[in-house]
């Protein structure tokens, strides 16, 4: 940092050394909204500046540089510019990589083209995914969403879309697909996922498209990067019986842990400290009560052979 630094304040890393992270490269305009309004909170803290007079410098409220400093709306540059001026950061070079940051973040995603078909609470978790060093899942009613076929999507998708149309429903079902694309790509994110016996024995399409699907799952399992594991009906009851759990973790270090949710017409995204150790915890018993990766395979095997 080149900027001036009031005496005893932390110091808070220049924006040119949050470029260089995974999250950076693959997130998209939602984590660098997150990792941009996070060091503009840490300048404000370091300076002891109040929200209050930051929004009067931005012409706005506190509420309004809490959710800049969220990363829940995009940072235009110029409030970024008055707030650099506001924190001391007088440096040329250090204010360009800010603001850089700040026009990245403002780039849209890749998941813009299907804004038409995309609920705003899902974009979150599209750029969370793409920025994760580690995604752990547990399913209950249906294979994951980033393993399932695009037979066994349009399935899932038809059925909450009974008044969809059919070009509706193959938007969704094209954007599914897509967003699969973060298994193959360079530095694919580690994806640890556990399914319930139910979603493997719920019919979904019929079986042509069962067969399909657990082919796929098969298939997965074997990349180096996925750890699949069933959780038989044997297993008992699961410490997460209620619903999904996604837990994703980055190696961002302006990115929390995050635990996501989803719900029929909303999604929850938990990042507090003891509701994350919590649903990890949960997510370990899971595990732990799972089939290993080997028995999993196997009991997909002997199920493929049930569905001819």
């Amino acid at each position: 940092m080149t900027g001036s630094r009031a005496e005893g304040a932390p110091e808070v890393a220049g924006a040119s050394e949050l470029r260089s992270t995974p999250a950076q490269r693959h997130g998209g305009p939602t984590v660098l909204r997150i990792v941009l309004g996070t060091q503009l909170r840490r300048l404000r803290e370091a300076r002891g500046i109040t929200r209050e007079e930051a929004g009067d410098a931005i012409r706005g409220s506190h509420a309004k540089i809490s959710r800049v400093e969220l990363g829940r709306v995009a940072q235009k540059e110029r409030d970024v510019a008055d707030l650099l001026t506001l924190y001391g950061v007088s440096g040329t070079d250090e204010r360009a990589e800010y603001l850089e940051l700040a026009r990245r973040a403002s780039n849209p995603g890749w998941w813009q083209k299907y804004s038409d078909v995309m609920p705003n609470w899902l974009e979150t978790i599209l750029g969370l995914e793409e920025a994760a060093a580690v995604i752990r899942s547990y399913q209950v009613q249906f294979v994951p969403g980033l393993l399932q076929t695009a037979d066994y999507a349009r399935s899932v998708v038809s059925l909450g879309e009974a008044r969809g149309s059919v070009r509706e429903i193959e938007r969704k079902v094209e954007l599914r697909l897509r967003r699969q694309q973060l298994l193959t790509r360079p530095e694919a994110p580690k994806l640890w996922f556990v399914v319930d016996e139910a979603a493997l024995r719920r019919p979904m399409g019929g079986r042509l498209t069962m067969r399909t699907q657990l082919r796929r799952l098969i298939e997965v399992a074997g990349l180096p990067h996925v750890t699949l594991q069933v959780a038989p009906f044997g297993a008992g009851g699961l410490a997460a019986a209620g619903g999904p759990i996604t837990i994703l973790r980055f190696d961002e270090p302006d990115l929390p842990d995050i635990v996501y949710l989803e719900q029929l017409t909303s999604a929850l995204y938990l990042d507090k400290r003891a509701d994350v150790e919590n649903y990890m915890m949960v997510m370990d018993q899971v595990s732990a009560a799972a089939s290993t990766t080997e028995d999993s395979v196997r009991f997909l095997e002997q199920l493929l052979d049930e569905y001819y």
